[in-house]
């Protein structure tokens, strides 16, 4: 089963995802990781990031991929790494270039191919999986935004500044050529701006129908967590 996820930087569609995942025993998959990983490497490889060219020859050569929660580029655990007002900055423009999406996306739906999967990013209601058994869009104000970004203590910006980060995100993710950020015809719209993550967990947990994700049901599941 896939349940896909969707929405602006910031709408808390990381964390209720992963919460989604642990609850249902599923492997939670993160797009935007992937993005990051791919960043992180061409960066350490002094890869110019409007350098689409290298960018691409860069993603098609190096070993990404997921293991559990973990991000691995070729071979090392970059998780941690992958979280800083660097990576913020670079892997907006970074995946928009359309080759790499088409690369990521692959790797995702290799990992969906043996999987019950929770996966989160820009388009994965609308390109990836725009068959998946439940889809949600998650959104929020840009003020709701920027004080949880703030809140969270990863980044070095300012208030106002995460803000403007933000919207500017907002303006490459809606822009995009391909997989741009957009409500999809039957996603389930969710804004989260004035409920806690409880009540966004609660509200996304009822709309799931039980009898797909119980893997021990009375006709059991043709999917697997291969975390």
């Amino acid at each position: 089963m896939v349940i896909a996820i969707d929405g602006p930087a910031g709408s808390g569609k990381s964390t209720i995802a992963k919460m989604l995942a642990e609850k249902l025993d599923f492997t939670y998959i993160n797009s935007g990781k992937l993005y990051r990983a791919i960043t992180l490497g061409c960066i350490r490889m002094n890869i110019d990031i409007t350098d689409s060219e290298k960018v691409v020859e860069f993603a098609k050569n190096t070993d990404i991929s997921y293991e559990k929660d973990s991000v691995l580029l070729n071979g090392e655990n970059v998780t941690g790494l992958l979280h800083t007002d660097e990576m913020d900055r670079f892997s907006a423009p970074l995946s928009s270039i359309v080759p790499v999406r088409h690369i990521v996306n692959d790797i995702i739906r290799r990992l969906a191919g043996s999987c019950d999967i929770v996966v989160e990013g820009r388009d994965m209601t609308t390109v990836v999986f725009p068959d998946a058994e439940k889809r949600f869009y998650l959104d929020a104000s840009a003020d709701s935004r920027a004080k949880r970004r703030f809140d969270q203590g990863v980044s070095n910006l300012s208030l106002e500044e995460i803000k403007t980060a933000i919207l500017q995100r907002d303006e490459i993710d809606k822009n995009k050529i391909e997989g741009s950020l957009k409500i999809a015809e039957g996603v389930h719209y969710l804004d989260t701006s004035g409920l806690t993550i409880i009540q966004v967990y609660e509200k996304l947990i009822k709309n799931i129908d039980f009898k797909l994700r119980k893997k021990n049901g009375p006709e059991g599941s043709a999917y697997g967590n291969c975390s």
